[in-house]
């Protein structure tokens, strides 16, 4: 048998871009997910209750060698999340910082998982033509809003504008304001760094949490090359510089709930993480 490579793949689309190496994709995705079915009891059937999924319209994240990491949104850690709360009852929205389309690390895609790639089918329109965030920010933090959480998908897509996004900011004061839940998971907590900007207190100062942490990016993704090079920046550290508690040290697939944060590790949380997140959503309601 032939030794798959641990070398980026070139990206025939982008000047000086790469994808994961043939092995590393060999040990990191998979043709089909952990889903087994929706664990709720009964979903919401109101019809007036939203989830706003921000999502990155970036696909390439440059690292300090100068070459471009070919990424986005990781499909996993979109699509599972996104299939159990609006199989809960809860219509998801999607937006992006630009307007543009979503990008999805198609080389994660598990394209032998018929639920995940219904779904996917289903939601294609809104994921190639979402909303811009900053036309509907107004509609979403008003008085009487319908929605009831804000979702952060994950991948390293993540890294880039939205935790400078002054939108995010204020999408993020509102959620903490008026109790909303924000449900993220691997890169995606890169979002709830524009918390921080033009110096205001940050809100998740003391929070627990999980991310993907730096160890893997920095070992890892490297030694198998499923990024071109290092990171210009380093979420986990970021995120501890401004008080956060960061609990896992690898990715095993845990999922944490600090007040109304809801978290996961990687793509292995997705699952466990869209199950926290119907169950959390559905208690909120009941209310």
């Amino acid at each position: 048998m032939t030794e798959l490579s641990k070398t980026p793949v070139r990206d025939r689309a982008e000047h000086n871009a790469y994808f994961p190496s043939d092995y590393s994709l060999s040990v990191y995705t998979s043709s089909v997910t952990p889903f087994d079915g929706y664990k709720f009891a009964q979903p919401y059937t109101g019809g007036d209750k939203k989830v706003l999924m921000v999502a990155s319209d970036e696909r390439y994240v440059q690292v300090q060698n100068g070459k471009y990491f070919s990424t986005g949104n990781h499909p996993v850690e979109t699509l599972l999340p996104m299939m159990h709360m609006a199989t809960a009852g809860f219509e998801i929205d999607v937006a992006t910082l630009s307007g543009n389309s979503v990008k999805l690390e198609m080389w994660a895609m598990p394209k032998e998982d018929k639920a995940v790639m219904d779904f996917y089918h289903e939601y294609l329109p809104k994921l190639e033509n979402p909303l811009k965030l900053s036309d509907i920010l107004s509609q979403v933090v008003s008085v009487g809003s319908p929605y009831v959480a804000v979702f952060f998908p994950g991948g390293h897509g993540a890294l880039l504008n939205l935790p400078e996004s002054q939108e995010v900011k204020e999408l993020l004061n509102w959620a903490m304001a008026t109790d909303k839940k924000i449900i993220t998971l691997c890169h995606g907590p890169a979002a709830l760094l524009a918390a921080r900007l033009n110096d205001g207190d940050f809100l998740f100062d003391g929070y627990e949490m999980t991310v993907f942490p730096d160890s893997l990016d920095e070992g890892a993704n490297q030694d198998i090359g499923y990024m071109p090079g290092l990171l210009k920046w380093r979420l986990q550290e970021s995120l501890e510089d401004q008080g956060v508690k960061i609990l896992n040290e690898g990715i095993t697939g845990q999922v944490h709930q600090d007040r109304n944060l809801l978290t996961g590790d990687s793509p292995l949380a997705a699952n466990a993480l869209g199950i926290l997140a119907a169950d959390t959503l559905l208690t909120m309601v009941a209310k």
